[in-house]
């Protein structure tokens, strides 16, 4: 992914005068009703999908449009016309839904001139079956002027969900990029006067898959973002790196606990990760870390954006790119390329979060974002979804009734916002009154870190013991379980520490160089215990694992 430092002379050209004040479309009932649905009438799961969305979404049925396409995710542009494209755009001025006269020309790919004034579509969404890509067609090449002097622009390959965001333009140039006239306009222009129809796709390795980012935005608008972020900062360029700092800082000041990542890559299996309802990283080909665990799952919400070149150039696989395995392992949101983007023409996540934490929906929120159309970006996940729909306090207004496992993350951005506040004492005080309503590692470990920083490890110690011990930790406990081992270990208390390494090593799925990690720190918690017993069975299981020479009882 290579930088473009003159797109914004280029970008600058369109954006000119659209930023006008103007008011909103009045609420989420309007633009459900406004919401059109588009599916493969080829792909029976494909027509399911969308009757299920809208259903789901009060979208009116007739909103449905299904027509009979291909079935590759790829097609080429003739393909793209005349089963895509020109069919959807006659039935959407045939349904009113585009304001527009035709006439009886059409240019050299075929598509129909018409005179187009408006439209009232607050969202196109495409649905699983409908391909993904266009490919390059050299011979419907022509240079566009902006872009002529850039040989990487001199392509027409694209995002169909890209492409379709010209709807509501007639015979636009298809080579090359068109800036984006949403980019960072603070206040979008009324519904009829959008040059864009915004364009979002439920689609992943499965019909489940496609299903449950439906069902996961529904079910953190009922409860709030809940978990914490995880930003991987290092990568090739300074803007790239530049844009995820903005983004974590963004994320530290609305409160939510997290941790950024400096070091390059994804964290390694064993980081923390738990509860991650944000996550932002780049520039690495397929999807690695923690998220690659066998059994790993994201929580109900969850936004995830990884910046990739080829991120989305498939979405029906589970391992392969970035896109398909977040969604099959259940994010709600997610963005990706189909093809060769250039980091300047990529959704930034800075501007990402600023719109969503304003209160934007994610279909809002991505255009306010993406600089560029006619391009490689797809955006996955309901446009309608709102991840900011309930705030801070009325979560805490209700937290019994919220997820168990997530709840105390509500309590843990209370304490983070008293922080930043400088109130460290009512940030603690939120934190030893959430840990006796919720007893577990999230809070535990929070206020025994502070207790120790503070010089007090005997306490520290009598916190982490007092915390339930399961039978075994999940993956997503497992990191904390390690923190807090450690934590024992160092305040004097070997023997809690042994019993939170017995209860992390029952888990088989800790993959084998974590497991390894572990093991090393076990064993002396073992013999810092005087459980030699113990000590001599994972130093055992250990040397088997690594084939390495015993070392008389020390590692």
């Amino acid at each position: 992914m290579f930088r473009y430092d003159r797109w914004l002379a280029v970008s600058g050209l369109i954006l000119a005068g659209l930023s006008a004040p103007a008011r909103l479309v009045a609420d989420d009932s309007d633009l459900a009703r406004r919401v059109v649905v588009l599916a493969n009438a080829s792909e029976a799961d494909s027509v399911r999908l969308a009757r299920y969305y809208a259903d789901q979404r009060g979208v009116p049925p007739d909103n449905i449009i299904a027509l009979p396409m291909p079935a590759d995710e790829t097609i080429g542009w003739p393909e793209f016309i005349a089963a895509i494209y020109q069919p959807l755009q006659d039935a959407l001025v045939a349904r009113g839904w585009i304001d527009a006269f035709a006439t009886t020309l059409t240019d050299h790919l075929g598509r129909k001139r018409y005179g187009i004034s408006d439209h009232r579509i607050s969202y196109l969404v495409v649905c699983r079956g409908v391909p993904l890509r266009v490919s390059h067609e050299p011979r419907f090449y022509t240079d566009e002027p902006r872009l002529a002097l850039r040989p990487e622009f001199r392509t027409n390959q694209g995002a169909v969900d890209s492409e379709l965001t010209m709807l509501a333009h007639s015979t636009y140039n298809i080579n090359g990029w068109v800036p984006n006239p949403l980019f960072r306009v603070e206040r979008a222009p009324l519904l009829e006067n959008e040059p864009v129809v915004k364009v979002a796709r439920l689609d992943g390795p499965t019909y489940d898959d496609a299903r449950r980012l439906v069902d996961h935005a529904l079910e953190a608008e009922r409860t709030g973002l809940l978990g914490r972020y995880y930003v991987d900062v290092r990568g090739p360029h300074p803007d790239g790196e530049r844009w995820l700092e903005l983004t974590a800082g963004r994320l530290a000041e609305l409160g939510f606990d997290g941790d950024v990542n400096r070091a390059g890559g994804t964290p390694p299996a064993g980081a923390r990760f738990d509860a991650p309802v944000l996550y932002f990283g780049w520039h690495t080909s397929d999807l690695s870390g923690p998220m690659a665990l066998d059994g790993f799952r994201f929580p109900p919400g969850a936004i995830a954006l990884h910046i990739h070149s080829f991120s989305a150039r498939t979405l029906r696989s589970a391992t392969a790119g970035w896109c398909g395995p977040l969604v099959a392992r259940g994010v709600t949101a997610t963005f990706g390329n189909v093809f060769e983007p250039y980091l300047q023409l990529t959704l930034q996540p800075q501007l990402l979060v600023r719109a969503l934490s304003a209160g934007r929906t994610l279909g809002d929120a991505a255009y306010y974002a993406l600089p560029a159309l006619s391009w490689q970006t797809v955006i996955i996940g309901d446009p309608l979804y709102r991840p900011f729909a309930v705030t801070l306090d009325a979560q805490l207004a209700r937290l019994s009734t919220l997820p168990p496992p997530l709840a105390p993350y509500g309590l843990l951005r209370q304490a983070r916002l008293f922080d930043l506040d400088k109130k460290d004492a009512k940030a603690r005080r939120v934190l030893e009154d959430g840990l006796r309503e919720h007893p577990g590692l999230v809070l535990g470990l929070e206020l025994a870190r502070r207790m120790a920083a503070a010089g007090d490890k005997a306490g520290a110690t009598r916190v982490l013991a007092a915390v339930p011990l399961p039978e075994s930790f999940t993956l997503d406990e497992a990191p904390l379980a390690q923190q807090a081992a450690k934590l024992l270990a160092d305040g004097g208390a070997a023997p809690g520490a042994v019993a939170m390494y017995q209860a992390m090593l029952r888990n088989e799925a800790l993959g084998a160089d974590w497991r390894a990690a572990v093991l090393r720190d076990a064993v002396g918690a073992a013999l810092a215990a005087g459980d030699r017993n113990q000590a001599d069975a994972w130093e055992k299981e250990l040397v088997e694992s690594l084939a390495v020479p015993l070392t008389g009882g020390k590692l």
